[in-house]
């Protein structure tokens, strides 16, 4: 999904005029590739969660700029709330790109219905295809997964012309067995303890 962001040209790039910019409701980015000059740019923020919204990955850029880009990196505030920075790489939609795309998982493992713990050991795999066919996420089916057995980002589910960089044989999911007499011990652990009663006799003059 390719979305449109309004950019302004920054003129100012100090640390000063960057917390300006943002408390004026934008995002400072930066524009770069393809041999041509970065371009220091502002964006405004609600446009920015759009993006996070639509987990979009390329956008056009309108504006004082009109280009394609990929979203490269974005930086956070400590607490994972707001977009401080944002990196732009240009692109035309037809040329190659390697990314990350999160994993859905589909389907209810036989597995769990039989009292097994589906965890999951990685949510994002590297993959490269063309800029303007970039995936939202890649799905992978779990209906069949039992006890004791796994997938590996081989059984993904790739869309037409993606290729994937991870290697086939790194573990998505697996499913565990559940330790029920780990269980029953913590439970006994937790009973209350015997109450050892005070000596009754009388005391001695």
């Amino acid at each position: 999904m390719t979305d449109v962001i309004q950019v302004t040209k920054r003129e100012s790039t100090g640390t000063a005029a960057t917390r300006r910019l943002r408390r004026d409701g934008h995002v400072p980015a930066v524009l770069y590739g393809h041999g041509e000059a970065n371009e220091h740019l502002a964006v405004p923020s609600a446009q920015v969660k759009g993006l996070l919204r639509h987990h979009s990955k390329t956008v056009q850029l309108s504006g004082d700029v009109d280009e394609t880009a990929l979203v490269s990196d974005m930086q956070w505030d400590p607490l994972g709330i707001e977009v401080l920075h944002m990196d732009l790489i240009r692109v035309n939609l037809k040329e190659k790109v390697e990314l990350g795309v999160p994993i859905v998982l589909h389907g209810e493992a036989v597995g769990v219905r039989e009292g097994g713990m589906l965890l999951e050991n990685v949510h994002e795999v590297e993959i490269r295809c063309s800029a303007g066919s970039i995936p939202d996420h890649l799905i992978l089916e779990v209906s069949e997964l039992g006890v004791g057995e796994h997938k590996t980002a081989g059984d993904l589910t790739l869309p037409e012309g993606v290729e994937l960089i991870t290697d086939g044989d790194v573990v998505i999911t697996h499913i565990e067995a559940r330790r029920d007499e780990e269980i029953a011990e913590a439970g006994d652990s937790l009973a209350e303890p015997e109450v050892i009663s005070k000596g009754s006799g009388e005391a001695e003059e």
